[in-house]
């Protein structure tokens, strides 16, 4: 059963995997595996921005402010989460980016979790 079970810490486990816990790209053999959902703790510094939208989004997703200021930009509107808690939810087909105004942390939930949207290593951080 033990295998089944994976303990750990978020902001150690996120440094691992470009902030992603949980989600399609994890090892099958790893509880944290799952194509039904992506899990990813996000830490940004001032300024840090998405490299590129994200167009031809598959996924419904949440977006929850931990700490910090982070600005979530959509087709036509601009969300600013500031206050703990603050969260966004977008839908299929939603196109997206987003820009930490300070040093923030914040909790994505994507669904389904599905292969296809990685930026290269050199483009952003995630």
């Amino acid at each position: 059963m033990s295998d089944s079970v994976y303990v750990g810490n978020a902001g150690k486990d996120a440094a691992l995997d470009r902030g992603w816990l949980l989600g399609h790209f994890k090892d099958a053999s790893d509880p944290r595996h799952s194509e039904d959902v992506e899990i990813k703790w996000g830490v940004h510094p001032p300024g840090d921005e998405r490299a590129q939208w994200v167009t031809g989004e598959e996924r419904t997703a949440l977006l929850v402010l931990v700490s910090g200021r982070f600005r979530v930009e959509l087709p036509g509107r601009s969300v600013l989460l500031a206050e703990q808690g603050d969260y966004v939810v977008w839908g299929k087909g939603v196109d997206h980016s987003w820009y930490a105004e300070e040093e923030s942390v914040v909790l994505t939930v994507r669904w389904p979790s599905v292969p296809g949207y990685k930026v290269s290593d050199d483009e952003a951080p995630g």
